[in-house]
């Protein structure tokens, strides 16, 4: 069966990755900056690599016959100051440009390259039709971001057959935005950011995790494609479903914008922006959605076994 490699195998998508994948029967080599640990499966393995001393597993890359590659810094999880907005650059787009020369040095038998982006490669909504791949980038901080990271990951396309997936908001209970979302919940109170209007462009974890795999197994699929849920919401649709789903009584409190601006600052344009984001490239490929409604796919999350 063919090797899977993994860059961010240790986040929270990757996890999600990593067991479907060995639910399907690959074998996983899961590239890791951090201390190298013996996994108790014996489809799981794990290798070191660190972009920023410039070194690797040079014989785990030798076995792969694809990567994934889903490295980078979080973007919401600490404060945009010049230092950390320098960090989630250089940690998408030097750390890519690093595994792609890498994998075209050394990786011989690797013929798929499957990247993140985001949709914050977006700006706000326009007035026009929802977002497709064909948009050019928004001029703001991550706009240019997602415009480097993606030219770095497209260069993997004179050795491999490169996918780039522009992620929106992933819905997951051990990370991302919905653990925020539901901590005041549990405490009776319903924020709403903002006006609450703000269209927020969205996908389960499982299904971005079926996704990678769909893009893994279909040759067809190469370039970009957006990886967000057919029926985006506005943020007060999500607070209100999740209200809904949890049950009981939830008191809604509105946070003012300039309140917003204050406490995140320049992580507050995307907290407040309004993007709508279409998936039908990736529906006309042929992949389909388990939850492409909000109020599904939030059970799904919180109930799932």
């Amino acid at each position: 069966m063919e090797t899977i490699g993994i860059t961010g195998g240790t986040g929270f998508v990757g996890q999600h990755l990593i067991k479907l994948l060995t639910e399907k029967g690959y074998n996983v080599i899961i590239f890791t900056t951090g201390s190298l640990k013996k996994s108790s499966e014996t489809q799981v393995a794990y290798a070191s690599w660190d972009p920023l001393s410039g070194t690797i597993d040079n014989d785990a890359l030798t076995g792969l016959d694809a990567m994934v590659h889903l490295a980078g810094a979080g973007i919401a999880d600490k404060r945009w100051k010049p230092k950390r907005k320098l960090e989630i650059t250089n940690s998408r787009v030097k750390g890519t440009e690093f595994i792609v020369a890498q994998l075209k040095a050394k990786a011989r038998n690797c013929t798929t390259f499957i990247a993140a982006s985001a949709t914050g490669f977006y700006g706000p909504d326009n007035g026009r039709k929802p977002f497709t791949e064909e948009a050019t980038p928004y001029n703001d901080f991550l706009g240019n971001t997602c415009k480097l990271w993606e030219e770095a990951s497209a260069r993997a396309a004179t050795f491999a057959r490169t996918t780039i997936l522009r992620f929106g908001i992933v819905l997951g209970k051990e990370s991302g935005a919905l653990p925020q979302f539901l901590q005041p919940l549990s405490m009776g109170v319903m924020p709403i950011l903002g006006t609450g209007g703000q269209i927020m462009s969205w996908i389960e974890v499982d299904d971005l995790a079926r996704m990678i795999v769909f893009a893994l197994e279909h040759k067809n699929i190469q370039g970009i494609y957006n990886a967000v849920a057919p029926h985006a919401s506005s943020h007060w649709q999500l607070m209100h479903t999740l209200a809904k789903v949890k049950g009981g009584i939830k008191i809604p409190f509105h946070v003012p914008s300039a309140l917003l601006k204050i406490l995140l600052g320049e992580m507050s344009v995307e907290v407040l922006k309004s993007c709508t984001v279409s998936p039908d490239k990736i529906l006309e490929a042929g992949f389909t959605f388990i939850h492409p409604e909000l109020e599904g796919a939030i059970k799904s999350v919180l109930y799932k076994k």
